[in-house]
């Protein structure tokens, strides 16, 4: 009789925790970090965990923000940052890896400039203030002993706006993250040998400068994936989430032409070939949060150094990293 029990506990267990559930939603925005999943829904690598998996385009962190409070979004790629921060204020939320560790740059009409150094006294557009890139660009010109007044700052609330204010030559100077900077580069027939006086160059590589400045290797764990809601439960979902993301990422890596082709189906906004050719200027490597773990205290120890509003006052615990 036990043994019947017992064995009859097991099938229920297991039914249970290979039950799908009816929808998944994944939320990101128009970069890089979201483009894995697109090609896991596109190729239904989810299809054993979930009935039908969608994708949500969040436009800015505050979009973001929303998304997470409604609680109507599984998983989402987010700036780690961010991830602090709603972690610290009560948010359940885990994060499961870093994807993104460099992403942004400088691009200019002016070729002599090499540095941010050499910006200094310049109009640059900057996406997202209080955000990702301005949080970056600000911790690496403080530490070389600069201040922002020391630039000339015009906030707009995306990549893509900054992108069209440097392709309409509204300013000079521009602060972005990939794929904008390629898409830049081949709006103005810029790329690479295609003319023999380009509009714009790519100038300060961000994570070199990062790395030089804090005497670190070149990267900074800017993104990832993080899971909303109550983990217990869910470890299957979450597991096979990370199986599927990880290889769809070493998918998108090694295939840019597809990749891009198949990225712009969803997100309109971005241009084929502008994509194809920002894969190979954008470091992607999977890593799993626990690993990441010490890259991402040092980068969230000097931000708290700075303002430690940025992180959610405080080093957010263990919990906070996935196995």
């Amino acid at each position: 009789m036990n043994k019947l029990l017992l064995i009859f506990t097991v099938l229920i267990l297991t039914t249970f925790a290979n039950a799908k559930i009816e929808k998944l939603v994944i939320a990101g925005p128009f970069a890089s970090v979201s483009h894995p999943i697109i090609h896991m829904i596109s190729t239904n690598a989810l299809s054993d965990v979930a009935e039908k998996v969608e994708f949500r385009l969040w436009k800015n962190p505050d979009e973001l923000r929303a998304m997470v409070l409604s609680k109507e979004v599984q998983f989402t790629a987010i700036p780690t940052n961010v991830g602090a921060i709603l972690y610290n204020k009560g948010v359940k939320i885990k994060l499961l890896n870093v994807s993104v560790w460099g992403i942004l740059g400088m691009i200019t009409r002016d070729k002599n400039l090499k540095t941010l150094k050499d910006f200094k006294g310049k109009e640059i557009a900057m996406p997202f203030r209080a955000d990702m890139p301005d949080i970056v660009f600000e911790q690496i010109i403080k530490a070389q002993g600069m201040q922002m007044s020391d630039f000339k700052l015009k906030y707009l609330s995306s990549p893509i706006d900054a992108m069209q204010m440097l392709i309409m030559r509204r300013v000079d100077h521009a602060l972005l993250a990939e794929p904008a900077i390629s898409m830049a580069l081949r709006k103005t027939k810029s790329f690479p040998l295609k003319m023999l006086a380009p509009d714009l160059f790519r100038s300060a590589d961000l994570q070199k400068e990062w790395g030089e400045t804090f005497k670190v290797e070149a990267k900074i764990p800017q993104a990832g994936i993080a899971f909303l809601g109550n983990t217990k439960g869910n470890e299957n979902l979450i597991k096979r989430f990370n199986e599927e993301y990880e290889k769809s990422l070493n998918w998108y890596k090694a295939n840019p032409k597809k990749s891009a082709k198949l990225t712009v189906k969803t997100l309109d906004m971005l241009e084929e070939k502008g994509l194809e050719d920002s894969i190979s200027h954008v470091r992607l490597k999977y890593v799993n949060a626990q690993e990441a773990k010490e890259d991402l205290e040092f980068f969230f120890g000097i931000l708290k150094k700075s303002d430690p509003k940025i992180i959610g006052n405080q080093l957010p615990n263990n919990k906070f990293y996935s196995k």
